[in-house]
């Protein structure tokens, strides 16, 4: 049924966006602003220029520029110390025999390094990153540009994600979406099928016995 499997990164196969929330909001403590965790449930799955202009808008007096450098300065020195997988992420890449790819909100430098840092760079010859589209998740072009670097139709690509604007970008681009929540709840809009952990949603699409 699929040709392809292309995975999303941050709070898919590494559980860091709490990482990186708990970060954020520590910061904004420092610099003496009062964090609103929902401003922050908002950032899940957007890029950093998307980010940066959701959090200006909250935060009108916040300098984020120094915000900004602090915060990504912060999560790369974090994951240096520890680079968590969500459950069963390396057992599922090692079981599946399609081709794979990776599709990112994450700069390059920072995905190529995360993936690095995780062991997982050897699973993805295909890495879609921010500076690769003109068009940020959740606009198709992202998925689209995958599916063309893989040579296979996004219709015979099966997507795992974890956030709602990655769902979004997926479903657009014409793949079969699994996802898996991480912070915030699926609504299921864009999925075909909402899955506990990465095995599940394998076991839903059919990938897995």
């Amino acid at each position: 049924m699929f040709e392809a499997v292309i995975f999303d990164l941050d709070g898919t196969l590494l559980d860091t966006e709490a990482v990186a929330m708990r970060l954020g909001q520590d910061i904004l403590r420092d610099l003496g602003l009062d964090p609103d965790p929902m401003i922050f449930h908002q950032l899940v799955g957007k890029d950093a220029e998307a980010s940066d202009q959701i959090l200006q808008i909250a935060y009108p007096a916040l300098d984020i520029t120094t915000f900004g450098a602090r915060w990504r300065g912060g999560f790369e020195a974090a994951l240096e110390q520890e680079m968590p997988l969500k459950p069963g992420a390396a057992a599922l890449l090692d079981l599946l025999p399609l081709p794979k790819a990776l599709c990112t909100s994450s700069h390059r430098e920072s995905a190529h390094r995360k993936l690095a840092l995780a062991g997982l760079a050897p699973h993805f010859p295909v890495v879609i990153t921010r500076d690769d589209v003109a068009q940020a998740k959740p606009h198709a072009e992202p998925y689209l540009l995958t599916a063309a670097r893989l040579g296979v139709d996004p219709a015979r690509c099966l997507v795992f994600e974890d956030s709602e604007p990655g769902a979004e970008a997926a479903h657009a681009a014409g793949c079969t979406v699994v996802q898996v929540p991480d912070i915030i709840p699926a609504t299921g809009r864009y999925a075909h099928h909402v899955a506990d952990t990465l095995l599940d949603g394998a076991r839903r699409a059919g990938l897995l016995a």
